[in-house]
């Protein structure tokens, strides 16, 4: 089993303890192990960021670009390695596992040229003999919190920007997926970054909750994952200056109309339902279909999802990997049981896949679900799995209602080839995110991303919109008369 330390202060360090990692292929024994953080090394690293983030401030850009440029370079020459960790922990595909890892590298370069840009605005003043400008600043000690579902990703995606715009942060990781995000801070240390600019605490939350949420000197928090965390921590923020970025929970729809091009969206339905498991947030979770194309519809959908095949994340033949262990696994069986009892028809899948070398993991089937009602827990809430539910409706106002009616507001795409109805779905959907004609996934770097309602809060994560958390405006007048 490997032992890995953790980065704090600009050292590599460990407490004794330890958290076991496993691989959700095979849960009967760990691969790995972290160190298990206590309350006081919580406080140790925020002492670090704290005593940093003065110098990180100061620190040229371009040398700050130049770091996160030779950070992404590390991160490509050393996929291979950094991708089987993902796949090991997490258990997504070895294809999915790279790209994650590719992509992580993109969001250090992307900001590492943004950290090049401008900075502030030139404005007209009224008053003779005088010139104004803003100019954004970095707001100081950022808490980035990440989830187990992109343990890689998600930390690229919220460190790269803060890091770039001169913050410096603490980083958690999910205690089930610590690997990624060491490989992050790892290859951001051997590209130079100063000591204490990034700090890496693993541990258990329960232990280290209140060290990481109350310590005076923090500045923002930025997290993704379940609204019922997620309104914890803002709650108790609620009384002190420190800002809040949300990626919270999704029930995304897709809607198939009757002039689709019914394979077309067939394939991308199942490609934005079932990659990684269905533990996506954008993941399709939801499928609007007018009544007639629905038959036809649901056979070509049910032969593309019968067509995956479950299997470790490790095997190249695996097209739908396992869930992130045991806990999320049993979750999802129990909210399948729960549609069917509230009335739902299984048209595939529906239970765990415990054949041959997938007894040992944290395998599901692929899951179709017809005859969902509106009330349905399913059609409601966020299962996080390979679960797909159907609704038939006569025409697009139905479908645009059926889309908006959820206290969520992630992501939604609709397949038509009426430009006319595309725009107007485009207009309507109460979403973050709109497709048309493609998946509900996969948004690039410099694209705005986050939700509406209950998927999130105002600050967007990507492109330039990030910028509006990790910094503060100031506005400068200089009379020169």
């Amino acid at each position: 089993m490997r032992t890995l330390e953790t980065l704090s202060g600009g050292e590599w360090v460990t407490t004794g303890d330890w958290i076991d990692v496993h691989d959700p292929a095979d849960v009967r024994s760990p691969f790995a192990r972290v160190p298990d953080l206590a309350a006081k090394d919580v406080t140790h690293a925020y002492d670090h960021a704290a005593r940093a983030f003065p110098v990180w401030k100061r620190t040229s850009p371009f040398e700050r670009s130049r770091i996160l440029t030779d950070a992404a370079r590390l991160i490509r020459e050393r996929a291979d390695a950094i991708a089987a960790d993902v796949t090991a922990e997490n258990g997504k595909t070895s294809a999915e596992a790279r790209g994650e890892t590719l992509k992580a590298a993109d969001f250090l370069d992307y900001y590492a040229g943004l950290a090049r840009q401008g900075y502030g605005t030139l404005l007209h003043d009224a008053r003779p003999d005088t010139r104004t400008h803003t100019q954004r600043e970095p707001i100081g000690v950022i808490l980035v919190i990440s989830p187990w579902n992109d343990p890689l990703i998600t930390p690229a995606r919220k460190l790269a920007p803060l890091l770039a715009t001169g913050n410096t942060a603490v980083l958690k990781p999910a205690g089930e997926t610590p690997l990624s995000g060491l490989h992050f801070a790892r290859a951001l240390h051997d590209a130079g970054l100063p000591a204490g600019v990034l700090n890496v605490v693993t541990g258990r939350t329960a232990r280290i909750e209140a060290a990481l949420l109350d310590d005076p000197r923090l500045a923002g928090v930025t997290f993704t994952g379940s609204n019922a965390v997620g309104n914890r921590i803002r709650r108790r923020l609620a009384d002190r200056n420190v800002r809040f970025q949300g990626e919270l929970g999704g029930k995304n729809a897709s809607v198939v109309l009757r002039d689709a091009d019914l394979p077309s969206a067939a394939k991308a339905v199942v490609a934005a339902s079932f990659g990684q498991a269905g533990q996506r947030c954008t993941a399709t979770s939801r499928v609007v279909v007018e009544r007639p194309v629905y038959e036809e519809f649901v056979r070509l959908l049910l032969a593309e999802a019968e067509a995956l095949r479950t299997g470790p994340g490790s095997d190249p033949a695996t097209t739908l990997c396992p869930l992130s262990g045991p806990k999320q696994r049993d979750f999802v069986l129990a909210e399948l049981n729960r549609a069917v009892a509230q009335g739902a028809t299984v048209l595939t899948g529906g239970g765990a896949d415990t054949e041959g070398d997938r007894a040992h993991g944290c395998h599901v089937q692929p899951t179709v679900l017809a005859d969902v009602t509106p009330e349905a827990a399913v059609w409601r809430e966020e299962v996080f799995g390979p679960v797909l539910a159907l609704r038939v409706v006569d025409d697009f106002a139905s479908a645009v209602e059926a889309v908006n009616d959820s206290d969520f507001g992630l992501a939604a795409a609709v397949f038509t080839r009426d430009l006319t109805q595309a725009y107007r779905f485009v207009d309507e959907a109460e979403c973050g995110q709109v497709a048309v004609n493609t998946t509900t996934t996969g948004w690039d770097v410099h694209l705005p991303f986050g939700g509406f309602h209950d998927s999130g809060t105002a600050y967007k994560e990507q492109g330039e919109e990030v910028l509006r958390f990790s910094t503060r405006v100031k506005t400068v007048a200089v009379h020169h008369g």
